[in-house]
């Protein structure tokens, strides 16, 4: 199989797409080189790159730029999308749908239950979270536990290649918004990815490795330090699970739950702040519904409750890694009822 880099896989997704449904468009800053400029347009493909060529292979009435200015251009991909368009956005940050935020969760997200089920909205909204890049804390941060509190949308975190591809597409064929992150260390990263086009149904976890001793559930880029936390583990003796969710809404509870009895003991790390975070929500429901199975208490590896820092040394310290997870870990194996 193809080796294609996260970057790629998402470039080959819309591109099938867009060859595949004609009612698709893209809009955002700077994916087509800066309309109303003066002189040659040139498709930058946005700010990393993921929509290079699709301004020549489909021309500027599907590939739009857009003014600095959030709430219109996501405002109007909404409207868009209930006259029959399939909108795909990109913002350069999540960070930034803060200022387009009415148009997401007041809006986009309701309208099919306003309008009784008549009024689908397909819209898929694409944004860059997450820190290590010393971008600060108004470009690091990783919203996706705010849009995974809203009824009505959909969020999708892919943490390689192959689910880039994959649920990208599954997004894009989906009649509901969805909120499709993006983590800016992972653009580089290389995988496995089909030439062809496939979709990932939403809500299934990828159990990547199974173990006998302790469950570690990590979304995004995290999955990366959770596999590495495993094998660092394995050294010692101690087999882990590891299980990305891939979607946070819908969520596999069920796949969770089952890896959670299997072991008894569980870590789950989230790059996101932990009040109302991933690992709140996921304790909770592992508290309501698997606590016999609990052998320990269970552990949460998470930013701390504070901005994303810029030094570079205190974003490192910031940030979970493989050392704090497999500490965690080995702190919930020494826990005796």
């Amino acid at each position: 199989m193809p080796q294609k880099s996260y970057r790629q896989a998402l470039n080959e997704a819309l591109h099938h797409e867009m060859a595949r449904d004609p009612r698709m468009i893209v809009l955002g800053e700077d994916i087509a080189g800066g309309a109303g400029a003066s002189g040659q347009q040139d498709a930058w493909g946005g700010a990393f790159g993921v929509t290079k060529g699709l301004l020549g292979a489909f021309g500027p009435s599907r590939v739009r730029d857009t003014p600095i200015s959030e709430s219109a251009f996501v405002g109007a991909a909404a409207g868009a999308a209930l006259t029959g368009l399939r909108p795909v956005v990109e913002i350069m940050f999540v960070d930034f749908l803060g200022v387009c935020f009415d148009q997401i969760f007041n809006q986009a997200a309701k309208f099919r239950y306003m309008f009784g089920g008549r009024a689908v909205t397909p819209f898929v909204l694409r944004a860059t979270y997450g820190a290590g890049t010393r971008s600060a804390s108004q470009h690091s941060q990783a919203l996706y536990p705010i849009f995974t509190h809203v009824p009505g949308l959909k969020v999708v975190i892919p943490s390689n290649p192959y689910d880039a591809k994959g649920l990208l597409i599954q997004a894009i064929r989906d009649d509901d918004p969805v909120i499709f992150l993006e983590n800016k260390l992972l653009y580089d990263t290389v995988g496995e990815v089909p030439d062809g086009a496939y979709s990932i149904p939403f809500g299934e976890a990828n159990v990547l490795k199974e173990g006998d001793d302790a469950t570690i559930i990590a979304f995004g880029r995290m999955v990366h330090f959770a596999k590495e936390a495993a094998a660092i583990l394995a050294a010692e003796g101690i087999d882990c699970t590891v299980v990305d969710p891939r979607t946070t809404s819908p969520l596999d509870e069920d796949t969770i739950l089952e890896m959670t009895e299997a072991t008894g003991r569980v870590v789950i790390v989230d790059e996101a702040n932990p009040r109302c975070g991933m690992a709140a929500d996921i304790s909770s429901i592992i508290a309501e519904n698997a606590f016999g199975a609990l052998k320990a208490p269970i552990m949460k590896v998470t930013a701390p409750h504070t901005p994303v820092p810029y030094a570079p040394n205190l974003e490192a310290a910031y940030l979970p890694d493989a050392k704090k997870i497999a500490d965690a870990v080995r702190k919930t194996m020494a826990y005796r009822r």
